[in-house]
């Protein structure tokens, strides 16, 4: 892994807050993210990192390229599993881009995601077969790469089941040699925390009923031992992303309460204050 890369998102805390943007790969057109560019200059220099799709990355320049803004993270591989408009059964997976295509494109971090008990010992392997030679690509290169572990639907909606093929799927994916795991992170699964020794991003899931709901899910997520989190509707479907991914850092990085959280988010952006 380049520490150097990986430092620069997870900074001198050792934490970092990411906004996923990539939704429309796998769903197309989401509510608040019809534009990806567009929410990117919403939210500055707000979070520590962007995770998006290969196609986002080209047309970023002009907001990414600037000092001080979020670290690229690009997808590489795409996952049937991830297509939740169309009721995927069987969670195939298939390459995008590679390592070199990713680093050509300007990233700093690349994402692969695996599914695994699909059913399907075969799929399975193959899943097992992409991912590995994802990482194997960036190993190679010096590109750090996280690893998202992402059961199919029928667990995700088990929360018995979710646990246990969480706690089993993030050390899979550290012990095939990603650099750190994103996955769901229920606050309570503090063994998942104990069971993987890289760093694990809480993703953020459906959106919540509330920008508050949303940040009780990271600050309890954070209490359970992550090093971030990963959130992409609960910021592009907030009513004011910005405060939200403000708000969502100050929970994330400085251990704020999520009501003082807001209050903070609300008061820097007051008249009289920076933007």
């Amino acid at each position: 892994m380049n520490s150097l890369r990986m430092n620069r998102l997870l900074g001198s805390k050792g934490c970092a807050v990411v906004v996923a943007c990539d939704h429309g790969e796998f769903d197309g057109p989401q509510p608040g993210l019809l534009d990806p560019i567009d929410l990117l200059n919403q939210l500055g220099d707000a979070p520590d990192g962007i995770l998006m799709s290969p196609g986002t990355l080209r047309r970023a320049a002009s907001v990414l390229g600037k000092r001080n803004a979020p670290v690229p993270i690009v997808r590489l591989n795409w996952n049937s599993v991830y297509a939740f408009g169309w009721k995927p059964q069987d969670s195939v997976g298939a390459t995008v881009i590679d390592a070199e295509e990713a680093l050509r494109l300007g990233a700093d971090v690349a994402l692969v995601g695996l599914t695994l008990n699909t059913g399907s010992e075969s799929v399975d392997a193959a899943n097992i077969d992409s991912f590995c030679q994802a990482l194997l690509g960036c190993r190679r290169l010096g590109l750090p790469a996280i690893g998202e572990y992402f059961p199919d639907a029928a667990t995700a909606a088990d929360p018995d089941r979710l646990h246990d093929e969480v706690v089993r799927g993030v050390r899979i994916v550290c012990e095939l040699g990603a650099d750190a795991v994103k996955t769901f992170l229920n606050p309570e699964w503090t063994d998942v925390i104990a069971g993987c020794p890289i760093p694990v991003f809480g993703l953020g899931a459906e959106r919540k009923n509330s920008d508050l709901e949303a940040l009780e899910l990271a600050h309890g997520q954070i209490k359970a031992g992550a090093s971030g989190v990963v959130f992409g509707r609960n910021v592009f479907q907030s009513d004011d992303p910005l405060r939200f991914a403000r708000a969502l850092s100050a929970v994330v990085k400085d251990g704020k309460e999520p009501i003082h959280a807001l209050h903070l988010a609300d008061a820097h952006s007051a008249p009289g204050q920076a933007n």
